[in-house]
């Protein structure tokens, strides 16, 4: 019998009621709520009361809070406060109706290569904004991101988040304990793994990789009968390409999963922003049939370690014997893979590291055939001694043929041109800059270099560099007295779009001319927003009056915005308009007093 929740009803801090329970994980529990103050609905994500008494893991929830604060993206969970009642800490969130991606590919299998980019570039738009504010996530999986019921894609669960210098981009704390492992381990990098190894915003790079392969195959690259092993296989094997399961993903997507999941970090793009940018450039060579290509049908994997995974903070003995454990149940229920601590011992640690697969079998010895070599005289000091000097000799010239023409491209990313330019000259290199508008990097910074940064190059050839130009801005144009079909085409000239038209009576200005825009002229806006347009109905026409009563005429004359004046004589006001100047139809401005006249009795 299932137990009732007990924070279920309560009010978290006078504010937040507790509604409806809706994930649980290795952390934390999140309801949907209510904001009582603004009501609102919000989304309440709550540490385990285990854990709440640990100032690691407080700590971690309220950095994610200040982390997430930072970032004002649309692709980014909001949060909107963080607090405590008692024992329980909080974090109060955007409520993102929908499903996450892991509902998704549950449900369908392999993406289209158009759905896995529709998906994958707004979440590499966020962890980019968050790469250039010095956030890393490091737990980017297929939970975390949320699809929202109008197709919205929003990134989640800042929980281990991680702050970077800005000045050179290095983390500011060294990564956990040795042999404690954070995260979930089918989007690891290797680096997470290794005891003492720096992470920057590069293990997103590579989650971000695994994400790509998942979407496009169904499953993912590195699975095992435990954690242990599938880390080991983060460590020593290089993840597939997709091609190789789904022959439709073309050999572009193939090159994006092999560098964004290189096992060497330097070998990846530098960051989310670089990695979009390569994904675009793939992308925008591809055909509709390419992208639309609907992959063969296919399971989801889950992780095929023990299915009675706890919903708390895994710390579980892991020994050597769990390398060899037996596969489990195959009809047991799909486990949920989540963010986890693992404290792996010193023994399977240093399996972990070693090369030969823990898991696999010698492989048989080989009897060699005699060769040439066996023939010479058998001299082993004597041969030791050239063989040496040959491989000196060799190797020498090899490595300094290879330093003097090819080098690896420097990191200068987010430096101005200037800056770019001495960093690329003290690597060997030359430049080839070119400049285009971005959102979301400052003018005169580098976006992204072609080769990427940390990739080999010779030095003969050009780096091409790209700078930002700041946001595209536009200046409404002067459309005031213009005929409104000019007007709506000097705005498509000048990048912008027509919004609303409204007419009016306007004394001065043509009928069927601009009065004026909304903005106004001269203001600064973005590509293609919409400008509103006040088009003039010219003067207005006066009503016909006559035969009416003077108070009736009046009222006419007035709600016309005119004027009047009578002559003649009106005995008692039962006398009726006989004729009027100016004449109905006439077009006056308005105000013009009009003259009514009555008969002369």
């Amino acid at each position: 019998m299932a137990l009732h929740d007990p924070l279920i009803g309560t009010l978290l801090d006078g504010r937040y009621r507790v509604g409806q329970r809706i994930a649980a994980g290795g952390m934390s529990t999140v309801y949907r709520g209510t904001d009582t103050r603004l009501d609102r609905v919000v989304a309440l994500k709550v540490m385990h009361p285990s854990l709440a008494g640990d100032e690691g893991f407080t700590g971690r929830f309220i950095r994610e809070a200040k982390a997430v604060a930072r970032l004002a993206h649309p692709n980014v969970v909001n949060v909107f406060d963080q607090g405590a009642d008692g024992k329980t800490v909080f974090l109060a969130m955007e409520y993102v109706p929908g499903r996450t991606l892991r509902d998704l590919l549950r449900d369908r299998g392999a993406l289209s290569i158009r759905a896995a980019l529709d998906v994958l570039e707004p979440v590499l738009a966020a962890l980019g904004a968050a790469h250039r504010a010095g956030l890393v996530h490091r737990d980017v999986k297929p939970e975390n991101v949320l699809i929202t019921d109008g197709g919205l894609v929003k990134v989640a669960d800042f929980g281990l988040v991680r702050v970077l210098n800005a000045a050179d981009g290095a983390a500011t704390s060294t990564t956990a304990t040795s042999g404690t492992v954070l995260g979930t381990v089918s989007y690891l990098a290797p680096e997470q793994i290794r005891p003492g190894d720096e992470t920057d915003q590069r293990v997103d790079v590579y989650a971000a990789g695994i994400l790509l392969y998942e979407m496009l195959t169904g499953h993912r690259p590195h699975t095992g009968e435990n954690p242990v092993q599938v880390m080991y296989r983060h460590l020593h094997e290089d993840v597939p390409a997709p091609s190789l399961t789904v022959p439709s993903v073309v050999p572009g997507l193939d090159a994006i999963v092999a560098g964004a999941c290189a096992r060497d970090p330097q070998a990846r793009p530098y960051d989310a922003v670089e990695l979009l940018a390569a994904l675009q450039r793939v992308r925008r060579t591809l055909t509709p049939a390419q992208l639309d290509a609907e992959p063969p049908t296919s399971t989801l994997d889950t992780p095929q370690y023990p299915a009675n995974e706890p919903t708390s903070v895994l710390r579980p003995a892991v020994t050597a014997r769990a390398v060899s454990a037996a596969a489990p149940d195959p009809d047991a229920a799909p486990p949920v893979e989540r963010t986890s601590v693992l404290d792996v011992p010193p023994d399977v640690m240093e399996q972990l590291l070693a090369e030969p697969r823990p898991y696999d079998e010698p492989p048989p010895a080989r009897t060699r055939r005699p060769g040439p070599w066996s023939r010479l005289p058998r001299k082993p000091l004597v041969w030791a001694c050239v063989l040496a000097a040959l491989v000196l000799l060799v190797g020498g010239t090899t490595y300094a043929l290879s330093g003097a023409l090819y080098t690896t491209v420097p990191g200068v990313l987010g430096k101005d041109r200037a800056e770019a330019q001495r960093i690329l000259d003290g690597a060997g290199m030359h430049g080839r800059f070119s400049e285009v508008y971005s959102e979301s990097v400052p003018a005169g910074q580098v976006i992204s270099t072609d080769p990427g940064v940390g990739a080999r190059a010779r030095k003969s050839d050009a780096v091409a560099v790209t700078v930002s130009r700041g946001p595209k801005r536009i200046a409404v144009p002067e459309l005031a007295g213009k005929p409104a079909d000019q007007a709506v085409a000097a705005l498509a000239a000048a990048q912008l779009a027509g919004g609303n038209v409204t007419q009016t009576y306007s004394d001065t200005v043509p009928e069927g001319a601009v009065i004026s825009t909304s903005p106004a002229a001269g203001q600064q806006l973005p590509e293609n927003s919409p400008v509103s347009l006040v088009v003039s109905r010219g003067m207005v026409a006066v009503p016909d009056v006559t035969g009416m009563s003077k108070d009736d005429a009046a009222k006419a004359l007035q709600a016309a915005g005119f004027a009047m004046q009578s002559s003649g004589v009106n005995l008692f006001g039962t006398g009726r308009v006989s004729s009027q100047s100016p004449a109905a139809g006439e077009r006056r401005p308005q105000h013009t007093v009009v003259t009514v006249n009555f008969p002369f009795l």
